[in-house]
């Protein structure tokens, strides 16, 4: 902090502060996808599930729609029947209704007056970007990935930057960035339906000295211990023939083992 002084550390690996009193509160998300996914997959496979089920929904804090002309960006919410230009406007910038006078009644006086907008339009052609109203602080160590929902069907017409903020040390608003996708034809976000997943990352696992690690071989560096592993996979087992899902019942055993912290920590800390 500019001060010196002590920033507020997260007790848990994610805290969230919902700073409007519309919209859902963030929930867990599903690892069937609110039953989006197969019977099949929900059963057998499971990276698809645990992929599906990593992190946090965020939804919309109201119906919100957006329209794109080619050149400037429009939006409308609660199904209003009147467009309000945004990238149009003096500021480039949209406050949420009636938001900015209840900040300036809770915020001390030196940020009175600087309330987050809600939508703002970015220089990119059909660049928009969404408030989600939160604001998050991860554990020292851990960063927020900010995507769009994992195996969810995407919204027509709109499509997501995704970005990773580390938000440890970093406590502001918690957007992210879209582009629509099409013109002169609604974007309909519903306040109901999750418009982003969020998921809490350690900072070891994107570092450069940890991602340049990668080793490539070739198939005359398999060893014995690798091809009776390859083994295990390719071909069937007798005893198991009509048993399917093994990866499934095998990863879920192995999930069940108490979790190593100190392992993590130690790796964090490298």
């Amino acid at each position: 902090m500019a001060d010196g002084s002590i920033q507020p550390q997260a007790q848990n690996v994610l805290e969230l502060v919902k700073l409007l009193d519309q919209g859902r509160a963030p929930k867990r998300a599903d690892r069937s996808g609110a039953g989006v996914l197969p019977g099949r997959a929900m059963r057998y496979c499971d990276s698809l599930t645990t992929a599906t089920g990593y992190g946090y929904w965020l939804f919309p804090p109201i119906d919100l729609q957006l329209m794109w002309d080619g050149e400037q960006i429009f939006w409308s919410y609660d199904n209003a029947a009147a467009w309000l230009p945004l990238s149009g406007a003096t500021s480039g910038a949209a406050q949420f209704p009636g938001f900015s006078a209840k900040f300036d009644e809770h915020a001390p006086p030196n940020l009175q007056g600087y309330s987050p907008p809600f939508l703002t339009a970015l220089p990119e052609l059909g660049g928009v970007q969404i408030w989600t109203g939160l604001i998050a602080r991860t554990k020292p160590g851990w960063s927020l990935n900010v995507r769009l929902p994992v195996n969810l069907p995407p919204t027509p017409g709109l499509t997501a930057w995704e970005g990773i903020v580390e938000t440890d040390h970093w406590f502001g608003p918690l957007f992210t960035n879209f582009r629509i996708t099409r013109t002169d034809f609604p974007v309909l976000l519903r306040a109901h339906i999750p418009f982003l997943q969020v998921q809490p990352i350690p900072q070891v696992a994107y570092r450069e000295d940890v991602l340049n690690t990668l080793r490539l071989n070739s198939i005359d560096d398999m060893s014995p211990d690798d091809w009776s592993d390859f083994e295990d996979v390719l071909v069937p087992d007798e005893a198991k023939l009509d048993h399917q899902g093994t990866y499934a019942v095998r990863t879920r055993k192995r999930r069940s083992c108490p979790f190593h912290a100190q392992a993590l920590k130690q790796s964090i800390e490298l």
